[in-house]
């Protein structure tokens, strides 16, 4: 494992750590780059999806994220020209109402919810909130297979809110494994100031 310490660094300094890094290798590697700001997670992790690498991102504290690239090998392509990207979400709110997507099979539905929430981390510009409610709880708390997306996420400055009475109601209040508890009027209010809702 590589590990980068970019923490305190201004753009485009984290970026041209990284970059750095995936050009010394020599085979398949993991490299870790810890940084100090949701926009440095944004740049890091659009510089490891360009070139082919595999990434996910965590807040490990208030001030201190761990952007994690996975590499096969040295990358075919490093974009040549490192940029400050401003911040990369826009006024836009994810509404899961469900663990499941669509109706039908419940098993289908699991893996296609997933798949959405997957596809979510990869749009070019991520949504500023994303809301949980109902059987939706179900995929903040422990156990759930979409908490690495989530968590990567919420590292680039994704709120991830989930309904506190919904925690209650299944009894996961104690089990919430990533972002902070709402209630049902902060709920209404983001999505009626959102410019977008997006609905699986």
């Amino acid at each position: 494992m590589i590990k980068v310490n970019a923490m305190g660094d201004s753009c485009p300094i984290p970026v041209i750590k990284a970059k750095k890094a995936m050009q010394d290798l020599q085979g398949p590697e993991i490299i870790e780059v810890l940084v100090d700001n949701e926009i440095a997670v944004q740049n890091v992790t659009k510089l490891g999806t360009s070139t082919g690498g595999m990434v996910t991102s965590e807040k490990l504290t208030e001030k201190e994220y761990k952007v994690t690239i996975r590499m096969e090998g040295a990358p075919a392509a490093v974009a040549a020209q490192e940029t400050c990207r401003p911040d990369m979400r826009g006024n836009s709110v994810a509404v899961i109402s469900s663990d499941r997507m669509g109706s039908g099979n419940d098993e289908l539905g699991k893996v296609l919810m997933k798949g959405f929430i997957f596809a979510v981390t990869q749009l070019d510009v991520l949504p500023q909130q994303m809301l949980f409610y109902n059987g939706g709880a179900v995929l903040t708390s422990e156990g759930s297979d979409s908490l690495e997306d989530l968590k990567s996420m919420e590292a680039q400055g994704v709120e991830i809110l989930t309904c506190g009475t919904c925690l209650d109601y299944y009894g996961l209040k104690e089990k919430l494994a990533v972002g902070s508890i709402t209630n049902m009027y902060s709920i209404v209010e983001a999505m009626n100031d959102a410019a977008k809702i997006i609905k699986p």
